[in-house]
């Protein structure tokens, strides 16, 4: 019995995806333009990681039952306190938002902790306090490696194709990254070091996207040589429409898994996750390939880009 290849995507679409760029870049600015404005109106909900606090390492007696741990400790009013189960099954990271005062608030909220926490803990293996300039040294170090990231991504792109290449792809990699931090402010979700990992992941995805469709093009410059360089955008696009889209929706599948039913913990990781991969199909499409007809690809392509497509890099 012969076996049926799954497609979600027709294998000759012919969709105008050049021909509609314009309304993707309404959409784009509209977008960017309320991530910025809300960003600067509204700023994040920084987690404990930024704003610092009290982190708690503990080990319960048995395996933890966070959901109780959890309603002992939320009446408390102390603020925001988040846990997480981590390495064996009876340790638990406890964070508590810094408390208004000095040293000797942070102590009395540990002791208020421990009272509430009582028998469920076996051991207090460590504790604490994380200052306001630590969490503000986080946040440098959090721009920074979104920046060197983005930046080596252009280095990268720029050898591996031509410039023209790489500035496509800076341009969806900014677009994402302001798009993500855009809609944690407008939705007061948590940003904290998991965040900035899941923008790194992000960036890494568009990128693996782009490139894809990047290759396509290069090969069909070579290829089609007296073909408009819109028609050849739209065709590579097309092509590769199937591929895009099939690692996509397999993406969301178990992102949509981790959302749901990971716990709260890391649900607004996953989250972000999940924007990342619908804005990084998006930009790979509308944003970083029609960059290319502005900056008039085919009449400032080095005849570098037909000898590494003929070596197959």
């Amino acid at each position: 019995m012969a076996l049926i290849p799954l497609r979600i995507v027709p294998a000759d679409t012919k969709i105008d995806f050049i021909g509609k760029r314009n309304l993707a870049y309404v959409f784009s600015a509209v977008l960017m333009v309320l991530s910025v404005g809300f960003f600067a109106v509204k700023g994040l909900n920084y987690g404990i990681d930024f704003k610092g606090g009290i982190l708690m390492e503990v080990r319960t007696p048995g395996p933890a039952n966070l959901p109780q741990l959890r309603r002992k400790l939320s009446g408390l009013g102390l603020g925001e306190v988040a846990l997480q189960e981590f390495g064996e099954p009876t340790d638990v990271l406890i964070r508590v938002e810094r408390q208004p005062g000095g040293e000797k608030a942070q102590q009395r909220a540990v002791d208020t902790v421990k009272q509430a926490l009582g028998s469920d803990i076996a051991s207090y293996r460590r504790v604490e306090s994380v200052g306001p300039k630590v969490g503000d040294e986080l946040i440098r170090a959090g721009i920074i490696a979104v920046i060197l990231s983005i930046f080596v991504i252009m280095v990268y792109v720029w050898f591996r194709f031509e410039w023209q290449f790489s500035i496509g792809a800076v341009v969806a990699l900014t677009h994402d990254v302001i798009s993500t931090i855009g809609i944690f402010s407008v939705i007061g979700l948590e940003f904290n070091l998991a965040t900035v990992a899941a923008i790194l992941t992000i960036a890494g995805y568009s990128i693996n996207d782009t490139v894809v469709v990047f290759d396509r093009i290069r090969e069909n410059l070579r290829k089609y040589k007296t073909m408009g360089v819109q028609e050849l955008l739209n065709l590579s696009i097309n092509q590769t429409l199937s591929r895009t889209i099939l690692t996509s929706v397999t993406t969301l599948l178990a992102l949509f898994a981790i959302f749901f039913f990971g716990g709260e913990v890391i649900a607004d990781f996953a989250f972000a996750l999940i924007w990342g991969v619908l804005i990084g199909t998006y930009s790979s499409i509308w944003i970083a390939s029609p960059i290319l007809l502005f900056l008039n690809i085919r009449g400032h392509i080095s005849p570098g880009v037909v000898a590494k497509t003929d070596a197959g890099g």
